[in-house]
């Protein structure tokens, strides 16, 4: 139930959805003739589209959730579990295709690869099932143990969890297969994800080794004026708030202990 919501929720409040839901009531307000409401709907979705596509904006709110967990200063001298969270690619070309095909987080992927050519004697937990709330497609883990065995790592150290739909059942799902306590696991996933993937794995008693990857940020944003990439500038914004959300969502229902997780 919890993923259903939380899919249709983002579905409503991303910022693509908010214009289209501002310009429809205005709309509707043009009909019922309230001009001035109309006016200042469209107003606020001009804003929405200004500042997330035309700013920096979403460089500056993404920037704290990446800089919250830095790599290791120091490598571990060993690794029992290298756990890869899913989310590096996307489900239908790469099932229709049975290829590996990347999105903008696909350093999830490259970065645990180095980690396992590092550590050759730890395992690889791939975690990740369906995303999709509807769609036949095979899980981001069976995808990841594809791209995996083309680069020539050994097939019996890849542990699949192919189950899981979202971060909580991540955490949940991932500790049933390596155990709970301390000792030497790695958790790679994107920088910005990091601090909500940090909570939910503390609480379920699995204490990780954060490798943060798939930065976005400069660590130095300032909003400004930027036209060169309006698409990249909106999905940031986008990435920045949805993280955001679900930070405080889970705050309140008592997914993890902390707003904003830390090291």
């Amino acid at each position: 139930m919890f993923f259903a919501v939380s899919k249709v929720f983002w579905l409503l409040v991303q910022p693509i959805s908010l214009v289209l839901l501002l310009i429809l009531a205005a709309i509707a307000l043009v009909a019922f003739h309230r001009r001035r409401l109309a006016i200042g709907a469209l107003s606020v979705a001009a804003l929405i589209v200004g500042f997330g596509a035309f700013t920096s904006l979403g460089y500056v709110l993404i920037q704290p959730l990446e800089d919250r967990f830095a790599l290791p200063q120091a490598e571990p001298a060993s690794v029992r579990a290298i756990v890869m969270l899913g989310g590096a690619t996307k489900a239908r070309p790469s099932t229709a295709r049975q290829t590996v095909a990347l999105n903008d987080a696909g350093e999830r992927l490259t970065t645990t690869l180095w980690l396992a050519r590092r550590y050759p004697e730890a395992s690889i937990v791939l975690s990740g099932g369906g995303g999709l709330l509807a769609g036949d497609t095979e899980s981001e883990a069976e995808t990841a143990r594809r791209f995996f065995l083309s680069m020539g790592i050994a097939d019996e150290r890849l542990v699949l969890e192919g189950e899981s739909r979202n971060t909580i059942e991540n955490a949940e799902f991932t500790r049933a297969l390596i155990g709970s306590g301390t000792g030497e696991t790695v958790l790679v996933t994107s920088a910005f994800h990091m601090p909500r993937s940090v909570g939910l794995f503390r609480a379920q008693g699995v204490d990780v080794i954060p490798w943060p990857t798939d930065y976005r940020s400069t660590g130095s944003q300032t909003l400004w004026l930027d036209v060169a990439d309006p698409n990249g500038n909106f999905d940031t914004a986008a990435t920045a708030m949805r993280e955001w959300i679900g930070l405080a969502v889970y705050r309140l229902t008592g997914q993890i202990e902390d707003l904003f997780p830390a090291p």
